[in-house]
């Protein structure tokens, strides 16, 4: 819901642009065909080989100005990232457990069939896999090292999905660092993955979102959960991610906002979601994040009944006929 919620307005840096083109985000919109602060112009991938193709239709529209990234999207409808984590829960729920070179056929498989997800923008992570595979290398040794928050869309909900079907809390954090691995490696994007596992699995366990995050806002002890925090509360969301973190979407300016906002409407996570669009930036990757945080922590009500029935492609959950 955070992903689809922001999807319109990702990467908007212009925030007044945000409030001109949707006004206040508290529900699904349909994206605009012209993105006022896009760059796709700025952004490559060549190969045409129908087995390293994975622009297909949406080739045309790369290296254009004002082009929306997600310019073919419905309201409701998710982004790559999270299309590829249904894929990830899909192969989970069905095998019981994760198992990294099945996912890794299915997306390979997705990722040269882009007319399936008919979005407009694949990130730089995606890229590189493919680029990297045209190259002769192995798929296991595809992926480039990477710094940014898109890597985090699958922590959260792999890390449940797992132990909801009987993983412990170690079983289940190396498959979900396994996972990230697939398409996100070097060390950075793992001490990001580790913290928001630290947060998850003592979440898992019981303790309310806020009181986790105090405990290490507290503490110190999580390095990408560090600096006055709570003194920034009674701080408009733009000045505290503008000014203390960028909105952007490198890990270590976006994982610090994305806890702050976790903290400051862990109460109020509708509120919460709409402060993660109307701040611009990487707003899609950082929502899924925080969405999924306060998801572990409440549950689907936590969530307005209108998100939940417009959201497109439900994942259906194991044994009781609901969604996640």
């Amino acid at each position: 819901m955070g992903d689809a919620l922001a999807m319109p307005a990702h990467w908007y840096y212009d925030r007044p642009a945000i409030r001109a083109d949707y006004g206040v985000v508290d529900r699904y919109h349909a994206p605009r065909r012209l993105h006022p602060n896009s760059i796709l112009w700025r952004s490559s991938y060549e190969p045409t080989e129908p087995e390293y193709d994975i622009l297909g239709d949406e080739r045309v529209y790369w290296g254009t100005q004002g082009v929306h990234y997600h310019q073919h999207l419905r309201p409701g409808e998710n982004t790559v990232n999270l299309k590829l984590l249904r894929l990830a829960l899909d192969q989970l729920f069905e095998q019981d457990g994760y198992d990294r070179g099945r996912y890794v056929e299915r997306y390979m498989a997705f990722m040269l069939a882009p007319g399936d997800h008919h979005d407009t923008y694949v990130e730089e992570c995606h890229r590189g896999f493919f680029t990297n595979l045209r190259r002769g290398k192995q798929p296991a040794r595809c992926a480039v090292t990477e710094k940014h928050i898109g890597g985090l869309v699958p922590v959260v909900p792999l890390y449940a999905a797992l132990r909801a079907l009987g993983a412990g809390d170690a079983a289940a954090r190396a498959a979900v660092h396994d996972h990230v691995s697939v398409t996100h490696a070097g060390p950075l994007v793992r001490e990001a993955a580790g913290s928001v596992l630290a947060v998850a699995a003592e979440v898992w366990d019981g303790s309310p979102l806020r009181d986790v995050l105090c405990h290490h806002i507290e503490k110190q002890d999580l390095p990408f959960l560090r600096g006055p925090v709570k003194r920034l509360e009674s701080e408009p969301d733009e000045q505290v991610i503008g000014k203390v973190w960028s909105p952007a979407c490198y890990l270590d300016e976006s994982l610090p906002a994305t806890f702050y906002l976790a903290w400051k409407y862990a109460k109020t996570p509708r509120l919460g979601l709409i402060a993660n669009v109307m701040v611009g930036g990487d707003n899609c990757h950082r929502g899924a994040v925080l969405g999924a945080l306060f998801g572990l922590a409440g549950g689907e009500v936590a969530f307005p009944a209108e998100w939940r029935d417009g959201l497109l492609g439900h994942v259906p959950a194991p044994g009781n006929g609901g969604t996640r």
